[in-house]
């Protein structure tokens, strides 16, 4: 199922793999490639038998952040609203991937920047080939790190390392960015889809609803204090005591197979 050549969608094994698809402009986003993207993330919030969303990239990077081609001060005309733009098409895209209690996974094939580089680390778990690269490039054009760049990278990498990533906008290789925790790991650049494919629908074929809640609790933890924390963790894991992968994982234990997983 597709909704735009901007955003091919393909669902297998419980998989939703969602490639960007404008190679020409390194899948820097357009008004149609945000729509098509959302859509597919509220098709993935809405359909059980999606279990696990893999967000990649086509051609040779993952997402060059937003298209600057209609976007040229020399044609003249009133000057955009950035926040129009942020409050429109990227804060609801971000809201969407970390308040689906699926799992996320992102496949970096290449340069990740601006918008690009935020929306790959805001998923759950990200892998990147060791040639791709990480680039905040907003202070090359005079912005601010949008798409949740300022909240993530401060809570990830700390103020230190996400000032000098921002003000800078060097770029962060892949390597470099799974030592400093930035994502899970780097993988050799034509093992990447095999390893993403293998991750995400392993994941899929998981306790899906004990996953989501686990991602939903880790994501409170940043701003929750310790009691708050815990009666959330008391409250999460009676839900997912009460469901039949629950069930199912003991089961499959005491008999010693492999369980079977409903993501219910």
């Amino acid at each position: 199922m597709t909704t735009s050549d901007t955003v091919l969608a393909a669902l297998e094994s419980g998989v939703l793999k969602l490639t960007l698809n404008r190679p020409d402009k390194l899948n820097s986003f357009n008004e149609e490639m945000h729509v098509a993207l959302r859509v597919q993330l509220e098709r993935a919030h809405r359909e059980d038998a999606i279990r696990a969303v893999l967000l990649t990239g086509a051609g040779r990077g993952f997402c060059a952040g937003q298209d600057l081609g209609n976007r040229d001060p020399r044609k003249g005309g009133p000057k955009p609203d950035l926040g129009h733009t942020l409050q429109t098409y990227y804060n609801p895209l971000l809201r969407l991937i970390r308040s689906l209690d699926k799992p996320v996974i992102c496949a970096v094939n290449g340069v990740a920047a601006g918008a690009g580089a935020n929306i790959a680390i805001a998923c759950d778990i990200v892998l990147a080939a060791r040639s791709a690269k990480f680039i905040q490039a907003f202070a090359k054009i005079g912005l601010i790190p949008d798409a949740g760049g300022s909240w993530s990278l401060t809570r990830i990498l700390g103020e230190p390392r996400a000032k000098a990533l921002t003000l800078t906008a060097e770029p962060l290789p892949a390597e470099t960015a799974a030592e400093w925790g930035l994502i899970w790991k780097a993988v050799e650049d034509d093992a990447l889809m095999n390893e993403a494919t293998s991750l995400a629908e392993k994941l899929a074929a998981g306790p899906t609803l004990g996953l989501g809640l686990t991602k939903r609790l880790i994501q409170e933890a940043a701003t929750n204090d310790l009691d708050s924390q815990l009666d959330r963790e008391r409250d999460c894991q009676r839900e997912a005591g009460l469901s039949e992968d629950y069930a199912e994982g003991v089961t499959a234990f005491l008999e010693k197979r492999e369980a079977e997983f409903r993501g219910r």
